[in-house]
Parts: C-alpha cells; structure tokens; sequence
C-alpha cells in the first residue's frame, strides 16, 4: 500500500520548508499540529497540538529517518496514543521531498510502508490531499484554506 501525491507549488523550496517546519506556518498547514524534534536522523519526531490531552497532545509520532533542509523530510508515522490504543503496531513512512523546477518547487510525498491493516490508510489517503494544498496556499499566499475545521 501507498499513497504518493505529487504538487508544484509557485515558490522556491526555502519558502516551503518554512511552512513544513516554522511553527507559526505549519500550525495552519497541519490543521492545528506542530513538529517537535531535534531534526537528528534517528531521533523523535512528533507533530503536537490542541486535542484529547490538551494543548500538547501528540497527534502523531516516529522516528526521523532523513532530514536535509529546504530538500528532503522522511519519518515513521504513528498514530498518537490517545487516537488508538495500538497505536505503536500502526506504522507507516513518511518522505517529502522538495526539488527545483523552473522557478517552482516540487513537492513529492510518498506515505508507505504500511503495516498489515492499518486502519488509518483510508483515513490518510483524504487528509493528505487537505494537508498538502493548504501547503502550497500558505507557501504561495500566506494564507491558510479555510476547511471548515
């Protein structure tokens, strides 16, 4: 099973890392969650926000496999504690990577790696499309797409 979607966004790969990893920026563009690592490959890597815990619930977390600035972002995903409570055999991997095109950028992401029957596949095939154009709107504008959430 994969998921792998594709968009060019009208702006340099600088200005869409930004929205990926400032906190102020990707607030808005993963619907209310935040990186939190040391951005060491190996290390923790957990997208945290408001939710069931509080302010600090962790909506998703990992390992970082690779991370080069303004170029590539690769993790585990697993769903956060408080969503399942089997939450740590409910794995998939996540890589974004960024590449020049003209004066655009190309956002690749491809989520695999899923384990047997995981639930969250249906789930995140929709959220993505979500997450990724709200990407390329704050990169291009500096606005985030009103979704209803």
């Amino acid at each position: 099973m994969k998921l792998e979607y594709v968009f060019y966004i009208d702006t340099k790969p600088e200005q869409v890392w930004d929205v990926l990893v400032n906190p102020e920026k990707s607030f808005k563009a993963f619907m209310g969650g935040v990186i939190q690592s040391t951005y060491q490959v190996g290390d923790d890597i957990q997208f945290v926000g408001p939710g069931v815990d509080g302010d600090e619930t962790v909506h998703i977390y990992g390992k970082l496999l690779q991370y080069e600035p303004n170029r590539i972002l690769s993790y585990t995903d697993h769903p956060g504690p408080s969503h399942y409570a089997e939450h740590a055999q409910m794995e998939s991997r996540v890589t974004l990577s960024l590449e020049l095109v003209g004066a655009c950028t190309k956002l690749h992401l491809i989520n695999d790696q899923w384990t047997e029957d995981n639930p969250l596949f249906s789930k995140t095939e929709q959220y993505w499309w979500m997450i990724l154009s709200n990407i390329k709107t704050i990169a291009e504008t500096g606005r985030s797409l009103d979704l209803g959430f």
